[in-house]
């Protein structure tokens, strides 16, 4: 299946070709290449209006994502028709992404990869919102990276690993 990705902003450029490939591999880590996914590359303005929408926080943030099924963590949607195949939406920030990276000196292409394997775990079901759940999705996603890393030969770690 497919990865959409669409570039929503101008302040930034993104690379598409190796994000692209990077969402794949993780969707492939994941088990889940047969379900599409949509990868939304949004500046601060975008950002900050879906996260005042649904999280009502109206400022940019780095990721945000919107799963087409409800899962538990771990599992896999079971779709019962062929146009259900779809994981959901992830909206990178990528400005918020950029200025990050020019503060902190981190490439940005491998954060927004990190970025996306964050949002592809939350589009299947993991969250972070107890210590309990945090070290299940970071174990989740240092394990995708891991292959991610093995076939790129990046050294990519996760996007939560400070966080409790």
């Amino acid at each position: 299946m497919s990865v959409a990705l669409r570039n929503a902003q101008r302040a930034v450029p993104v690379r598409r070709a190796p994000l692209r490939r990077a969402v794949c591999a993780l969707r492939a880590a994941l088990g889940a290449s047969r379900f599409d996914v949509g990868l939304v590359c949004a500046g601060d303005g975008l950002m900050r209006r879906l996260n005042g929408e649904y999280r009502q926080r109206p400022e940019p943030t780095d990721v945000l994502s919107f799963p087409f099924h409800r899962v538990e963590a771990g599992e896999l949607p079971r779709p019962s028709r062929r146009d259900e195949y779809n994981l959901g939406d992830i909206f990178l920030g990528v400005e918020y992404i950029h200025r990050q990276c020019r503060r902190t000196g981190e490439d940005f292409d491998g954060v927004l990869a990190v970025t996306a394997a964050h949002g592809l775990c939350h589009l299947l079901g993991y969250r972070h919102d107890t210590e309990r759940e945090w070290r299940r999705m970071y174990r989740k996603e240092a394990e995708i990276l891991e292959e991610l890393n093995r076939l790129t030969g990046s050294r990519l770690r996760p996007l939560t690993g400070g966080l409790f």
